[in-house]
């Protein structure tokens, strides 16, 4: 009965807050805000918006950092995976898509933001032989108006996402049969993967492509590091309006999250027509025959572009190793003159409180939405119910932008008398961190051969017995993995921290992203890493616990 029940508190503890969110900042939107006085409807709030300096420039910036975001980003993993079935770069990068993808937003943000300065890694490296710069040169690369900066620093980060949606949707199409059959029609192997494999997988990805539009739209913490600031994308502004100490400005901010969640249904639309278009278009190319045309572009660019944005991340996470340890450091040399550990020492005993923080609040959430998604698919897998039947509501709060909904979770909460506190940093953090879990770990609770409990059935064991003893040791490893995933999602969470937080549940994001408005890079640096080695530990016990457990028998590591 309680493993029935496990699917609909899951839904729940996603759809409800979500929906309360939504409702609390729709209704200050338009005036209504009883707790602090406002008992009738009107449109001032949205007057005020309107005549804000700069608004349209930032829904403008915020609604093309998502779609061209996006685009670029299923480009480069559409033409990797079509380019680079089988061989050893593609085995590569399999292996290094769940560590990238775990790597913080900010601290990706900070590292190209250490990498493209005027004075970062890049001008020094080619400096003065390539250029003749003794100095900075007058070039504003970080934060320009046109948000090129923060747009690299989000496909950086939204790469590995897409490549990890596509790897776990294609083993349910078949796709080397695909390739092969096309392949004997005189295909080359790349035009016969975008003709036959991708038409088939983009539905199946639909979801998580969505869900990047509306992370780009309205993401927070990266815009801080990267993005614009006369004027910044929209939901930076809305943050600014929400901790505004004029309590008045908490209408305008309300006002402001509506039009946020506008400018991404918005920029959804725009994607699903531009589908439409595609779909439309592409028919005469599917059919016409066209065997070989433009396989070789395909193949060069998508092996390199893949390979460049993999080689920046790692670049960027360098990057910040370097600047951690570096003593005096004049212009343009490559190197740091002097390397030392004092920014370490002057920074980690000021962080205890932060990476115990940050810690307690990750494992908690991870803790939770494991229970729950184990035990919802263990209910679907029991009862033979398809595993994706609801999966379009857990990516409700991945679609939905944070700024349009996590606002009103705060005056909910303010309304009912909740201050905040670390319970409900906890459980604005397993807003996120379920959808991700359950993604991680669906496919290979799907794909685990269902003979082994059924002869542990055989030899007379109980179905909870069965899951103990068989299924949970087998998904030991995926398992394992998922929550390194989760945790890393949950290190990463600026917004909901700082909003549900109040400020008063410091983490290593929310102090990192905080520090961005100094100027002290080495600081920063250590913060940057500190936020990464977190994730970078969770998969390293990922790795190594089920190799420890699985010591004295080897093969079963590769059952699922």
């Amino acid at each position: 009965m309680l493993l029935r029940l496990a699917p609909w508190v899951l839904t729940s503890v996603l759809v409800m807050p979500l929906a309360a969110g939504l409702l609390m900042v729709i209704l200050p939107a338009f005036g209504y805000l009883p707790v602090l006085g406002g008992e009738t409807f009107h449109f001032d709030a949205w007057q005020a918006l309107w005549q804000r300096p700069g608004l349209y420039r930032s829904i403008l910036l915020s609604y093309a950092s998502g779609l061209i975001t996006t685009l670029a980003s299923l480009s480069i993993v559409v033409l990797f995976l079509a380019a680079s079935r089988g061989t050893w770069l593609d085995r590569g990068i399999r292996r290094l898509v769940s560590p990238l993808l775990a790597i913080p937003h900010a601290a990706v943000a900070f590292g190209l933001a250490f990498l493209i300065a005027p004075s970062g890694l890049f001008a020094r490296w080619i400096s003065p032989g390539l250029t003749g710069w003794e100095r900075p040169p007058d070039l504003l690369i970080v934060n320009d108006p046109m948000g090129l900066a923060l747009m690299a620093g989000l496909v950086l980060k939204e790469v590995p996402f897409l490549l990890l949606m596509c790897l776990a949707a294609l083993p349910q199409l078949g796709p080397e049969k695909r390739v092969t059959l096309a392949r004997s029609l005189g295909y080359s192997a790349t035009i016969a993967w975008l003709k036959s494999v991708f038409p088939v997988l983009y539905p199946l990805i639909r979801l998580p492509v969505y869900a990047v539009i509306a992370y780009a739209t309205s993401v927070v913490d990266m815009a801080m590091i990267l993005g614009p600031t006369l004027p910044p994308t929209l939901s930076v502004s809305i943050l600014s309006w929400f901790n505004d100490p004029d309590l008045d400005r908490r209408y305008m901010a309300s006002a402001g999250a509506v039009l946020q969640l506008g400018v991404t249904l918005a920029a959804l639309v725009t994607w699903w027509l531009g589908e439409q278009c595609v779909k439309r278009l592409s028919q005469g190319w599917l059919v016409n025959g066209a065997r070989s045309s433009g396989s070789m572009v395909v193949a060069i660019s998508g092996r390199v572009l893949l390979a460049t944005s993999t080689l920046m991340a790692i670049s960027a996470i360098g990057g910040l190793v370097i600047f951690s340890v570096a003593g005096f450091w004049r212009f343009p040399d490559a190197l740091p003159g002097t390397f030392t550990l004092d920014h370490w020492q002057r920074i980690l005993p000021s962080v205890t409180t932060p990476l115990l923080n940050t810690l307690s609040v990750g494992l908690a959430a991870t803790l939770i939405a494991a229970v729950l998604v184990v035990a919802t698919l263990e209910n679907a897998v029991r009862h033979h119910l398809p595993v994706s039947r609801s999966q379009w509501l857990l990516y409700l709060p991945l679609i939905v932008p944070q700024v349009a909904f996590l606002f009103g979770l705060v005056v909910a909460a303010e309304s009912i008398s909740v201050r905040p506190q670390l319970a409900l940093v906890v459980a604005a953090h397993l807003l996120f961190v379920a959808p991700y879990l359950y993604l991680s770990l669906s496919e290979a609770y799907r794909r685990l051969d269902p003979r082994w409990v059924q002869v542990a059935h055989s030899l007379g064991v109980g179905p909870w017995r069965a899951f103990w003893r068989i299924r949970l040791p087998l998904l030991l490893a995926p398992l394992l993995t998922a929550c390194a995933v989760s945790l890393a999602v949950s290190i990463g969470q600026y917004l909901p921290t700082l909003l549900l937080g109040g400020g008063r549940v410091p983490t290593i994001t929310t102090e990192a992203v905080a520090m961005a408005s100094g100027g002290n890079r080495r600081l920063i640096a250590v913060l940057g890493l500190l936020q990464a080695l977190l994730p970078f530990i969770g998969f390293s016990l990922a790795l190594l616990v089920p190799r420890l457990v699985w010591a004295k028998r080897r093969n079963m590591r590769g059952v699922v």
